[in-house]
């Protein structure tokens, strides 16, 4: 019993609080050590990188979805400008994290690879000013990407951009993919601020494109 209260008191969520750390950061890492495919870094993203996410908004009215809200860092920078968005969550306990500290969002338990049927169950009707992606992009295969990106632009409104950050130095889609959906690829903010820096792209349908 002494040995189990020992090895207790050594968890990073002991430790958090034996030292008033906040305990978000070692849910994120330990999902993150648990399946590291499914979660886009080893951190939650940066205010900068998700400051930069949410600029890429579109002004005006409209519905913004979230996909793959995490701890929220990019569901409070969209929060801070004015966008209280529809966040799209697989992992229970972030959906549960993500709940309590966003009363003001809808928080959607489900896979974004069927994201319509998802929104359509509860709800949202398209179309939506902008999809925000912090979901692992780059290690998908193109098959996920291509079901991902068309079921989020049969939602999106002619024109909105679907946004991605990636830590790569190309495009996180593959070509294949973007020429399939008829997509123009844009790098539109460098984030060194985050761990590792980061590239945001803006992706839309060319012929939409004015």
């Amino acid at each position: 019993m002494e040995l189990g209260r020992r090895r207790n008191a050594t968890t990073p969520t002991a430790i958090a609080r034996a030292l008033a750390l906040p305990q978000e950061p070692f849910l994120f890492l330990r999902k993150w050590l648990r399946d590291p495919l499914s979660i886009a870094a080893v951190a939650p993203s940066s205010p900068a990188l998700a400051a930069a996410m949410a600029r890429a908004v579109p002004p005006g009215p409209g519905t913004v979805v979230e996909l793959g809200g995490g701890t929220g860092a990019i569901t409070r920078a969209l929060l801070e400008r004015g966008e209280a968005p529809v966040v799209v969550e697989r992992d229970a306990d972030f959906c549960a994290l993500l709940t309590r500290r966003f009363p003001t969002c809808r928080v959607l338990k489900g896979d974004a690879l069927a994201l319509g049927a998802l929104l359509a169950g509860a709800g949202v009707e398209p179309p939506v000013k902008a999809v925000i992606s912090g979901l692992p992009l780059l290690s998908m295969p193109a098959a996920f990407q291509l079901r991902l990106l068309a079921q989020a632009f049969a939602v999106l409104e002619p024109g909105a951009p679907f946004v991605q950050f990636s830590y790569g130095l190309a495009s996180p889609l593959k070509e294949r993919v973007r020429r399939r959906l008829g997509l123009e690829a844009a790098s539109i903010a460098h984030i060194w601020r985050n761990l590792p820096p980061a590239r945001v792209w803006a992706f839309r349908r060319r012929d939409e494109v004015r």
